[in-house]
């Protein structure tokens, strides 16, 4: 089944509860933050939802394990000067905050 869309399956390591831990966070944060909010018209639509919600989760929101940071960038500097903007992400469900350049 997996085979035909191009998953590649990955066993978990015997006797290691704790193996898939982040997958399973992560699969919990999209159905809690963009599944159960988004009502889809297709699979390329869902498809689109859910690059963008992995962009947002990568690039703009933050996670308390890495210290509020996110996870593909460079730390953000507090006192940087600027004015904040805002950005909706995902039709206003998400917002991601940035410096004005």
């Amino acid at each position: 089944m997996a085979a035909g869309t191009g998953i590649e399956i990955l066993r978990t390591p015997i006797r290691a509860p704790n193996a898939n831990a982040v997958c399973e966070r992560f699969l919990r944060s999209v159905r809690a933050e963009c599944l159960d909010h988004v009502l889809f018209l297709g699979e390329d639509h869902l498809a689109c939802t859910l690059r963008r919600y992995c962009a947002y989760f990568n690039d703009a929101r933050p996670h308390q394990g890495i210290g509020q940071q996110v996870p593909s960038g460079p730390p953000a500097s507090p006192n940087a000067a600027g004015v904040v903007v805002e950005l909706p992400i995902l039709g206003d469900l998400h917002h991601e905050y940035r410096r004005a350049a």
